[in-house]
């Protein structure tokens, strides 16, 4: 069954058309790629899912209902997470307070609670602590909770950018290029914490220009040009499909 499904999406900025008429499917617990050459559209296509962009035509199905005119939060509190091309962390807080950022949205008490501090309240603040730090240590950083955000490797503040998404309990996390800037031992990690979260029912959608990571991670790929679907299937497939190696490495 399709968890996600894009259908015919296209976004334009001034006359600039960056995806034309994309359309694939998700299906419930794979872990798909969508790769490319730079400026291929792969980014322009995770913020409209993710709603920081809003389609000029097409539609987005998440779960049988369509949300490319919700809010990003609203997409959130529906069961999609993300993480960034570029790190976005709030690098002068704790690590376990960024991790509780991402769990927001799941909290029930508000503002009159909060201030009251209610049994219901603290009940709640006490459990959200307990699934941040189990989040933390599922991704390999227990023991690290009170270290400020900026003071961790880049590795590790990648790895703390996915904790950030579990905690708001998605259940399909989008990661743009999550092996950006890891050096072989920590993509390898990668790799094994990936299966793990397909282990845990996880729907997994990545961009990646590790091929490697790619072609052991994914178990389907959807590949972009110039805005274009050019070619879609299993990693073996795509990999020797000659649309897709001449995307990559020229007619010649």
């Amino acid at each position: 069954m399709s968890l996600l499904s894009i259908r015919n999406l296209t976004k334009r900025f001034g006359g600039l058309t960056a995806v034309n008429k994309v359309s694939f499917d998700v299906e419930e617990g794979a872990i798909v790629g969508l790769i490319g050459p730079n400026g291929a559209g792969k980014t322009t296509v995770f913020n409209l899912i993710t709603g920081n962009y809003r389609p000029d035509e097409g539609d987005i199905l998440f779960a049988g209902t369509s949300i490319k005119a919700l809010r990003t939060h609203k997409i959130v509190s529906m069961g999609i997470a993300r993480t960034f091309q570029t790190i976005r962390l709030f690098q002068k807080v704790s690590v376990l307070e960024n991790v509780l950022a991402g769990r927001h949205c799941r909290m029930k008490a508000g503002l009159v609670a909060g201030m009251l501090k209610t049994p219901f309240e603290k009940k709640e603040e006490r459990e959200a602590l307990r699934y941040c730090v189990e989040e933390l240590e599922f991704v390999g950083l227990k023991g690290q909770e009170s270290q400020v955000a900026d003071s961790l490797s880049y590795g590790n503040q990648r790895l703390l950018e996915i904790a950030r998404a579990l905690a708001s309990e998605p259940k399909l996390l989008i990661l743009d290029e999550p092996a950006g800037g890891m050096n072989e031992q920590e993509t390898e990690a990668l790799v094994g914490l990936i299966g793990k979260l397909k282990g845990r029912g996880l729907t997994i959608l990545l961009i990646e220009h590790d091929m490697s990571l790619v072609m052991r991670a994914c178990e389907h790929l959807v590949v972009l040009e110039y805005g274009c679907k050019i070619a879609e299937g299993p990693p073996e497939t795509v990999k020797n499909d000659p649309k897709v190696i001449e995307a990559y490495l020229g007619a010649d």
